[in-house]
């Protein structure tokens, strides 16, 4: 074969393979383009991130959390006290797009996070932060062993800062309990209030829970000093009857035990005029609560009398603010109503005054149907609203002057929870009896 031919036929070759090497490389890019146009026909979309988030039911130791997503098999929550870092936080799991979450702290705020599961390699990012509070312990209305038990506190026990569902009151004229300072509050059943029935004591519903703590400042001249709080005295109305229990507190001041059957203890402070007092305070037994708590034999308060709460706090009508909160219903404008007037205001009359004091410290005893008047013939009825010429005040002024300035048992008045004549009273009452002869 001749040279030329051999180089033709090599050309020849040449140009083949590269016609097939041109044919090869279509080939795999229409391979290509055809992989790639089936990939787009089966592509996923990424899962959804959930949203529009609520939180329902809550309660002091649950929530339901809801929110709304799309496609999603399953979801994943996280969650944890307010301002966690996420990856530190509890973990559930969710088929549906809801989740009650139990086993959570009082009045405490939590933040969740959800991300929604659309398969095992297809999950959305997490949402935003979310944020719910639990509420606090609904009050006890049966006596617990202990007084944090009856959740009528939250926070430090001996702040004495009142359950969300309590309210304080206070009286304008107090009961005198050997100079002891008192903290009172009132906590009405979910959805109920107190009734007006007239200026006397309102109706309260039953499972009303209504709680008094005696204590005494280290200084009285500095009410924000130290205190050394003795006792709290808790009565619940339980189906139409009042019912009595004393807590006494621990002298850590961290606990208060249900104790019926009284005691004492000594107690020192320095009053408002820097003068050291003491006295040797004594705690009521259950039959002692009994004796002034009653009328005509069935127990009763004493205190919270709306004209004796008919008074201004800061600047606010204290019933007034009662009505405006939803706690006293049925009642008149408190303008219409009587006042018991404060016995320690000096621009009244010592009468006045006097018949003030004895309201609170005397009359529960000494009305119709009271204690002293079921069990003495000498017979006072020492309300405010009795007129003086009835009351018996005058027949009775010795015996009343020589018992309110002892303590002896049996025999000194008040009959009993006193150990220490009331001076300042004393002073009032003996003047003003006095000037009668």
């Amino acid at each position: 074969m001749s040279t030329f031919l051999v180089f033709s036929h090599l050309a020849i070759n040449l140009e083949e393979y590269s016609l097939m090497k041109k044919i090869n490389l279509l080939a795999v890019l229409l391979l290509l383009l055809m992989s790639c146009q089936k990939d787009d026909e089966i592509v996923v979309s990424q899962c959804e991130v959930p949203n529009n988030f609520t939180e329902v039911n809550l309660t002091h130791q649950s929530a339901v959390l809801n929110w709304t997503s799309t496609g999603a098999e399953s979801y994943k929550i996280e969650y944890g006290f307010s301002g966690f870092l996420r990856g530190n936080g509890a973990v559930v799991t969710s088929n549906t797009e809801s989740i009650t979450v139990t086993g959570l702290m009082v009045n405490m705020s939590y933040d969740y996070y959800v991300q929604a599961v659309c398969s095992t390699n297809n999950v959305s990012l997490f949402s935003n932060v979310n944020t719910f509070t639990t509420l606090s312990p609904p009050v006890s209305t049966v006596f617990s062993a202990t007084l944090s038990a009856m959740n009528l506190f939250q926070g430090n026990l001996s702040d004495l800062s009142p359950s969300p569902y309590a309210f304080e009151y206070k009286l304008n004229t107090e009961l005198y309990s050997d100079y002891a300072s008192k903290h009172r509050i009132i906590a009405l059943p979910s959805g109920q209030t107190m009734q007006y029935l007239g200026e006397g004591l309102p109706d309260f519903p039953d499972n009303t829970v209504i709680a008094k703590t005696f204590f005494y400042n280290e200084d009285d001249r500095e009410p924000s000093s130290n205190k050394k709080i003795i006792e709290t005295r808790v009565m619940i109305k339980i189906n139409g009857v009042w019912e009595f229990g004393d807590y006494v507190w621990n002298a850590q001041q961290t606990e208060a035990t249900l104790d019926p059957n009284g005691s004492t203890i000594p107690v020192s402070w320095i009053d408002a005029n820097g003068v050291n007092k003491s006295v040797t305070y004594k705690i009521p037994s259950q039959t002692d609560c009994f004796t002034c708590h009653q009328s005509n034999s069935q127990p009763t308060l004493i205190g919270p009398k709306l004209r004796t709460m008919n008074f201004n706090l800061n600047g606010v009508n204290q019933l007034q603010k009662f009505i405006n909160n939803g706690h006293l219903t049925n009642s008149p404008a408190p303008s219409s109503l009587s006042t018991l007037p404060n016995w320690r205001d000096e621009n009244l009359t010592d009468e006045v005054r006097m018949r003030a004091y004895m309201d609170v410290n005397c009359a529960h005893c000494h009305t119709s149907g009271g204690f002293h008047n079921v069990n003495y013939y000498e017979a006072m009825h020492l309300n405010y609203e009795v007129p003086f010429d009835a009351s018996n005040i005058y027949q009775l002024r010795y015996s009343i002057m020589a018992r309110i300035q002892t303590s002896v048992q049996d025999y000194s008045m008040p009959f009993i929870g006193v150990t220490t004549p009331h001076a300042e009273a004393v002073d009032l009452i003996v003047n003003y009896l006095q000037s009668l002869d």
